[in-house]
This record gives C-alpha cells, structure tokens and sequence, in this order.
C-alpha cells in the first residue's frame, strides 16, 4: 500500500461518494473501504438522536496546498487557541509555519487525503441559520455538538473508529470532531514517511518550502506521526 498518489493525495481513484444516493446533498468523498462502517455509525447516531453528517472527507493535494499558501500569504486567518488572529509578520518563518500547522496540515501530509479521516457534526442540534465552525467550543462541555461526541466516546471503538487528534501532544490541536477508520489509516500511516513527503513536496509551490525541508524530521514527529 506504499502508493504515493494515495498517500499524499494526488488521486480519487480509492474514493466513493458517502451521499451517491442522496440528490440533494454534495458530494462527500471517502475511501471505499470505510463506507460500509461509516454507514452503520451514522445509523446507530439515529437510533441514539442524533443526525450524524460529514462536513469534511477526502481533502486533495492541491486543496491542502491552497489552504496552506492562503495561510502563509494572509488570504485567510491563522488563528491561536483562544480563536484570536494571529499576526504572522511579528513570527519567525519555522513561527509562522507551527502556527499554521496547530490547525492545519501540510500538502501531502493530510490524513483526509487517505479517504480515511472525517470531520463529522450534529445536523440535528443546529439551530436554522448557524454557521458550523468546527472549534472546540462546539464538541466539548456544553457545546453544540457536545452531545453526540459524549455518546460517540463508547461507540467508536466498537466500530473500528477512532479520534486521532484525541488529546493535545505539542502538535496539532485537539479536533474531537475528526475522527479516523482505525485499521486502514494506520496501514496508511505506517508507510508515510519522511523520504515520500520529501519526494512530494520537492519543487512544489509551498510557500516556505525551504524551511519546510529544514525543519520536516521534526514537522513528521510532531505533526505527522500520531498513534
């Protein structure tokens, strides 16, 4: 499985579309293999109350790179925990790309460019007209969302699903709302390394891209490489 167009996002043909059957929502791209687990989780959250939607699958190279680039050139907001803007001119270039990488991957590194990783939200306790925000008011205490990652806690397991970002470790942020199909992404994350990032980002558009290969042993152990 050490296909590197997989691995760093660079095709579709492993995806299916969650909502193929369902004409008046978008298509929601996921590995084939997860489908059939991913349905039966979305079935149990019925049964338990709770209307359980994907607002992120499949994320392409190059939409990663463009989030990326849009980031670093001011285009769109790096934000601290707190949810606060951060001014990335009073940081250092490896600042400004940890800052970045808190709450988003670097191109080729995305564990939704395997088909394997969602980001998932309760339809039903929206009220008409919020705007989802995915941040971690919403999942934890009394928060929107809070609900259904509470049930979610004892049923994931049970269906081979896990939270990857579960906890803080000094890398990414926690994200409760991103969840992972165990078994196939950590055959995934065992042959993704250091070298095929390399490969993959070599002569590419990223912005930084120098201090990214200065700094991507440690960008792997710290961002990329978590259980």
């Amino acid at each position: 499985m050490n296909d590197i167009d997989i691995l760093t996002g660079s095709t579709e043909r492993h995806l299916t579309d969650l909502h193929a059957d369902m004409g008046d929502r978008a298509a929601m791209l996921v590995h084939r293999d997860i489908l059939a687990p991913l349905l039966e989780l979305q079935s149990r959250a019925t049964e338990a109350g709770f209307d359980l939607r994907l607002c992120s699958g499949f994320r392409s190279y190059e939409r990663q790179m463009h989030i990326w680039n849009a980031k670093l050139s001011g285009l769109r907001p790096v934000v601290d925990e707190a949810g606060t803007a951060i001014d990335l001119e009073l940081l250092s270039p490896w600042e400004q790309i940890q800052a970045v990488m808190r709450w988003s991957a670097l191109p080729g590194a995305s564990r939704h460019h395997w088909g394997t990783d969602v980001d998932i939200y309760d339809a039903s306790a929206m009220p008409v007209g919020y705007q989802l925000q995915l941040t971690p008011e919403e999942v934890e205490g009394q928060g929107i969302f809070a609900p259904m990652h509470d049930w979610l806690d004892t049923e994931l397991k049970d269906l081979d699903f896990y939270r990857p970002y579960g906890s803080d470790t000094g890398g990414v942020a926690p994200e409760r709302w991103h969840i992972s199909y165990r078994p196939l992404a950590q055959t995934y994350a065992h042959n993704f390394t250091t070298e095929l990032l390399e490969q993959r980002l070599l002569n590419s558009e990223l912005l930084l891209l120098d201090v990214v290969l200065d700094h991507l042993e440690e960008i792997m152990q710290r961002y990329i490489a978590v259980a």
